[in-house]
Parts: C-alpha cells; sequence; structure tokens
C-alpha cells in the first residue's frame, strides 16, 4: 500500500502543494528518498528511523521508497521529517488515514520524537487556505505566525506520538490561549533626540508620506544614519494584509524568532557594503528573500552607499521602478515583493569634509568618488539633499525638539488623503502617468517654471514625474487640493542640481 501524505514547499516565498508517497516493499533492507531532495532531506532517513523507533514504533526489515512530488522541483530543509514517518506509520498500518487528506503535515523530527521549529510555515498555511485544505498540523513553535490567517485549522504539535493519537482520534489537541494580536514594542529611538537639521527633518517626513526614496548626502556626523534609522517611527501601522506579506517573507528565509513570530512593524534593512550579490538580491540555489525584499513595507537604508559595487547598486533599478524584483537562474524564475523606501546615504568626499570648507581631496578624486552613484539611480531617487554638520549652536541647544509621534499623525493623515484619493493603499511616489495626469494638473504659472527647469536641471521623462509626485505629496501635508507654485519650488530644491 503505497501511503499519501500532504505537505507543503515554496519558491521564493510562493507556497505549492508537496505530496510525500511512502511504499514499503519486500526486498533488502534500504531507505532511499527520491523527488531532487537537498542534503538535509536525504539526512532525514536516520532521523525519522530513530524518531519511530524512540516513540516505541518498530520499522521492519523491508525496504523503504519515498517520493517527494512534483519531482521535478528541487527541495530543502528538515520540514518533511514528520510527513514522511507519519506516511511510513500509515504504511504499516498504525496510523489511520481519514483525517489525513483535510491536512497538510509539516515538522522537523528530533532523535526522541519531539517536533522542532520550521522555516516557511505561515506560507504553508496560506497554501492550505488557498487550496481549500481544512487544516495544518505543524510544530507548536510555528503556532503564533500560523495563527495570523483566518479560515485554517491550525494543529500545533509536540511530538510523534501525539500526532500519531490525534490522527486515529484518540485525542483532540486545542489550540493554545493567546491573544489574537500581538502587542506592538515601542520604538527605542524617537526624533526628538535628532538636534537640527530641519530641512533633513522635512525630506524624511515627505519621503514618509508620499513614499519616496531619498538620498542624503553630507559630512559625516551630520546625522544621516540618525534620520534613517528613524523613519520607520513615523511611518503608518502596518495593515493585515501588509503584517501577513512580510511575515510570509522573514518567515521563508528563517528569520522569525519567539521574540518576534510576526512581522508587525516596518521593516528596517540596512545591509553592510561588504554584502554579497544574492544577499541583497536574494536567489542562490534554491531562491531566497535577499535584503531587498526584506525590506518590503518598510525601509531600505544603505549607508555609505558609494562604498556598495556598482553591480549591487544597479540591480535597485527594477525594484524602484516595479515594486519587485525577478530572479532568473537556469532552473527556476521568482518574482518577489520589494515595496519599500529607499534611503541612502554617503558622503560627499573621501574625505567627508567638501561641505565645511577643509576639503584636501582633488576635483579628480571627488567627480570619481560622486560618479560611483550612476545617473539612471539618481534618476529613480525623489529627493536629493545635501547635509552640513551642526553648528555650536545648534550642538549645544537644549530646545526640545519635534517627536516621532507629531511627525506621524502628519504622515498617517497624508497617507489617508492618498488613500481615499487612489481608492488603495497606493501612495503618491508609486503613482503612473494615468495617475500623474489626473492627480498633478498645474496652473500656467507653475508649468511655466517647471518647463523652463527642464533644461535647468536636465531633467529626464522619469525625473520630470518624480517633481509632480513629491509635488503632489508636499500639496497633501498642506492640505492643498491644487499643486501651487511654492509646491513645485520646493519639490525642484530637492533635485540634484
Amino acid at each position: 500500500m503505497v501511503a499519501k501524505i500532504l505537505s507543503s514547499s515554496y519558491i521564493g516565498i510562493e507556497p505549492y502543494i508537496l505530496e510525500v508517497e511512502v511504499d514499503i516493499m519486500l526486498g533488502l533492507p534500504s531507505f532511499n528518498i527520491v523527488g531532487l531532495a537537498d542534503i538535509a532531506i536525504s539526512e532525514s532517513k536516520e532521523r525519522v528511523r530513530v524518531a519511530i523507533k524512540n516513540s516505541g514504533y518498530q520499522l521492519p526489515a523491508r525496504r523503504v521508497i519515498i517520493n517527494l512530488s512534483p519531482a521535478g522541483i528541487r527541495k530543502e530543509g528538515a520540514s518533511f521529517d514528520l510527513p514522511i514517518a507519519i506516511g511510513i506509520l500509515v504504511s504499516l498500518g498504525k496510523v489511520k488515514d481519514k483525517k489525513l487528506k483535510k491536512y497538510i503535515v509539516l515538522g522537523e523530527l528530533s532523535l526522541n520524537g519531539d517536533i522542532r521549529k520550521i522555516d516557511g510555515a505561515i506560507n504553508s498555511v496560506i497554501c492550505a487556505k488557498e487550496n481549500n485544505i481544512f487544516g495544518v498540523i505543524l510544530p507548536k513553535e510555528n503556532y503564533l505566525e500560523a495563527r495570523v490567517i483566518d479560515g485554517v485549522k491550525i494543529v500545533p504539535v509536540d511530538n510523534l506520538d501525539q500526532v500519531v493519537e490525534f490522527l486515529n482520534g484518540e485525542i483532540e489537541i486545542a489550540s493554545p490561549k493567546v491573544e489574537k494580536k500581538i502587542e506592538k514594542k515601542e520604538y527605542s529611538i524617537n526624533f526628538k533626540e535628532v538636534k537640527g537639521q530641519a530641512q533633513a527633518k522635512r525630506c524624511i517626513e515627505i519621503a514618509a508620506a508620499g513614499g519616496h526614496n531619498f538620498y542624503m548626502i553630507g559630512t559625516p556626523g551630520a546625522g544621516k544614519s540618525m534620520l534613517a534609522k528613524r523613519l520607520p517611527t513615523i511611518l503608518p501601522s502596518m495593515s493585515e494584509e501588509e503584517i501577513i506579506e512580510s511575515t510570509k517573507i522573514y518567515s521563508s528565509t528563517g528569520l522569525l524568532t519567539k521574540d518576534m513570530p510576526i512581522i508587525n512593524k516596518r521593516p528596517f534593512r540596512s545591509p553592510h557594503h561588504s554584502s554579497s550579490l544574492v544577499s541583497i538580491v536574494g536567489g542562490g540555489r534554491v531562491p531566497k528573500a535577499g535584503e531587498i525584499s526584506l525590506a518590503h513595507n518598510g525601509v531600505l537604508f544603505l549607508d555609505e552607499v558609494t562604498e556598495f559595487p556598482r553591480i549591487i547598486l544597479e540591480t535597485l533599478r527594477q525594484p524602484l521602478e516595479d515594486k519587485k524584483i525577478s530572479i532568473t537562474r537556469a532552473d527556476y524564475r521568482v518574482e518577489m515583493p520589494a515595496n519599500m523606501i529607499l534611503i541612502m546615504a554617503s558622503n560627499p568626499c573621501p574625505c567627508g569634509n567638501l561641505f565645511e570648507n577643509r576639503c584636501t581631496c582633488s576635483m579628480t578624486e571627488i567627480n570619481r568618488y560622486q560618479r560611483k552613484i550612476s545617473g539612471p539611480l539618481l534618476d529613480r531617487i525623489d529627493l536629493y539633499l545635501e547635509i552640513k554638520k551642526l553648528s555650536r549652536e545648534e550642538l549645544t541647544s537644549t530646545q526640545d525638539e519635534e517627536s516621532s509621534t507629531k511627525i506621524k499623525e502628519r504622515v498617517e493623515k497624508v497617507r489617508k488623503i492618498q488613500w481615499k484619493r487612489f481608492k488603495s493603499s497606493k501612495v503618491n511616489g508609486n503613482m503612473n502617468s494615468k495617475d500623474i495626469k489626473k492627480y498633478c494638473k498645474l496652473d500656467d504659472k507653475s508649468k511655466k517654471i517647471l518647463m523652463d527647469s527642464i533644461d535647468i536641471f536636465g531633467l529626464s521623462g522619469r525625473s520630470y514625474d518624480k517633481v509632480l509626485k513629491v509635488a503632489r505629496t508636499i500639496a497633501d501635508l498642506e492640505e492643498s487640493k491644487n499643486i501651487e507654485l511654492s509646491h513645485i519650488m520646493e519639490a525642484l530644491s530637492y533635485r540634484k542640481k
């Protein structure tokens, strides 16, 4: 008898149904797993064999064949230990298979039969919901992330014996009693800690309100990193859909922890400039999300951006435009979401003192340093600002600065204006040509100024649209129905000269 157990895996972050087929036949004793399994899965035969023995069952000296279907997709991880063990016990007549068609089964086994946490649990629950499967049997440690999805029965289990008893109808497994909403921890940082830099704070507020990308170039110690790190504190709270999207990405990459079972705060990713291309973009032998996708619904901060390899910076061009990233390799092609706000920061020159009249660099060195950021990438940046260090008076000032809470109130107010305008969660930074034509109408005077600026700033078609998008956000911040001349002038002041 061939036992068939439903399980699930994923490519990138997209889940699919996987069937574990088990057949025990006469022949020389062996244990073989087929279906493009990686080393972790191939080694599972030893974990499964010992876990079954230590749970009180006897595995006969026969030939055991395990097939992971579909066979043409490469699979990885230890999450198939439990379905393989259950399949063997079904073949041996130790487990009734009446309930099995209603459940996806996932879990890693320890040698004593305990069931350990796996990656991608929420992806499997989503898969169950999409395929009208009643429930998911998974490790108890994955329950908090799995319960985020409504409409699917979650059966959290501790060990192999418990699963057998549940499937045989001997026990019922109750869901742990926890609150539906996991409390959000307050941010430990705040904008009130940032002295001065009023214009930079204004840019950050515009970026948060309209979902615009921002490039700060300035003197070391001017506060660029402080400003960028506080951007998530003024972004609107995540919606339930965004929480599910981000949790799905983090779960598939194994980044969820006991203290952070779901992602309910805006992600802030700040990779080091020595990071590899795959770690930033994603991919690998088995596709995984990179920093660009991990920043989805949040902020990607590239500090000292001129130190990043050019090939990495150029890969940002597609996700900044399409809000997703396509990864193509010889044996797969996946798309991953990348709807984030990009914040870049760098020094103006190798010594960093160009704006302070203490620069020791030659013009050749300065030009070479600044040319590390290509024109096409700069063209996709909405806001550009040069920042100088604080004056003596600003540095020693005891004046209270505006808190993140007050700035967030204004940002949320503007976001509501945009959601009402677009009848969706779209923001001004994501407007297409049709939206710009409809919502960014100018009077004659504003239009003339903007036309003249095409030659002055050398605006391309894309950067022309960027000015209009930023102007629309500035107008929304002032609760103005129309884009006025002052809004256009301010938006132009944030373009690179």
